[in-house]
């Protein structure tokens, strides 16, 4: 394979003659597994672990490779490579890191498009939708809902569903589709593109590998079935790997997520949320809340009945988690730079003692 066919193109070529990685090998890490990385080449599928210095250089998790990303590496022989580089990226999709405080996972980099998968029949949740768009648009991810198990309800309960995101979301397309009869797939397959980089989200159990097994037209995922005590999806999909489709479209599939918390650092809140946005800049006051004040027109809004409650309400959620979370990215930056200082300082009289 070239490295065309897994997504590399001229933007890349340029990235990697600014950095001066001519003289490596250029690969795309498919899949990780405790920092040990799987890199796709030209040359084929490579083992590979990253320098001591790029281990110690990063400042976070986000400066290690991650799946989607290009790195330049050196292969030793079969069973070894380095990988001494990352080209820059041009899209990161992440969240919130689930127990760390204040710390960010990349789900995955150098992304085109987002499959937002729901089970229409079980999983089906507005709310879980927006905040995956939340993190789509502050990732400069485009955004696709797909609408899975369509077979298990009748046409009118999935005609009411889909009025109701449209009435929620705009501008995003939504496909609804059966892995069983395979209906929608004509539409799914003309939307996946040759040389276009896809990733799907969703929770477990809502069809993403049997979807991928479709996509593919062999088995690349294993599939289970849904428990009847708990009605919930299991982990089939244990770690994130990026495979090449036979239509030249590329998919990163995903472990099921239950915890999608939003980092937003590129205002994903006010591209989700573009109606309530709008109307907050004309508030009378400006430090309004939108929770009480007279003269609110989100809050007129809502009377009148322009914005739906449950938006609303949804929007003030995940508001309040940005806040703290920008709250909890600035208390640790402050504990590291204290630890830093501290660390100098040591250094500085260990010196002065040993002379």
């Amino acid at each position: 394979m070239k490295l065309e066919d897994f997504g590399y193109n001229d933007r890349f070529e340029k990235l990697r003659l600014e950095h001066n990685l001519k003289g490596f090998e250029i690969g795309r890490v498919v899949s990780e597994h405790k920092e040990r990385y799987i890199v796709k080449t030209e040359k084929g599928d490579f083992e590979a672990e990253i320098t001591g210095h790029l281990r110690f250089s990063a400042k976070s998790r986000e400066d290690f490779p991650a799946v989607g990303d290009w790195v330049a590496l050196t292969i030793y022989d079969s069973d070894f490579s380095i990988i001494h580089n990352i080209l820059p990226r041009f899209s990161v999709i992440s969240r919130q890191a689930v127990g760390q405080f204040g710390d960010i996972q990349i789900i995955a980099a150098n992304i085109d498009y987002a499959l937002l998968v729901q089970a229409i029949d079980r999983d089906f949740n507005i709310n879980r939708l927006e905040r995956y768009l939340t993190i789509c648009y502050a990732s400069k991810v485009a955004p696709v809902i797909v609408l899975t198990k369509i077979d298990l309800i009748n046409e009118n309960v999935k005609a009411e569903i889909i009025k109701s995101i449209n009435q929620r979301v705009k501008n995003v397309p939504v496909i609804a589709i059966s892995n069983d009869t395979q209906e929608g797939y004509e539409t799914l397959n003309q939307t996946i593109k040759k040389g276009k980089t896809f990733c799907l989200l969703g929770s477990s159990g809502v069809g993403k590998s049997t979807l991928l097994n479709n996509l593919s037209g062999r088995t690349v995922m294993k599939t289970d079935i849904i428990s009847h005590s708990t009605n919930k999806g299991k982990h089939v999909t244990s770690h994130r790997e990026l495979i090449v489709l036979e239509n030249g479209g590329i998919i990163v599939d995903n472990p099921g997520m239950r915890e999608v918390g939003i980092v937003d650092e590129a205002d994903g809140l006010e591209t989700t949320f573009d109606r309530i946005f709008s109307l907050s800049k004309k508030c009378k006051f400006f430090d309004c809340t939108h929770t009480n004040e007279k003269g609110c027109l989100i809050l007129e809004a809502l009377e009148k009945k322009e914005i739906d409650i449950s938006s609303y309400e949804n929007f003030l959620k995940m508001q309040k988690e940005k806040i703290y979370f920008e709250s909890s990215v600035m208390e640790r930056r402050k504990k590291d730079k204290n630890f830093g200082k501290m660390m100098k300082n040591y250094k500085k009289d260990l010196k002065k003692n040993k002379y």
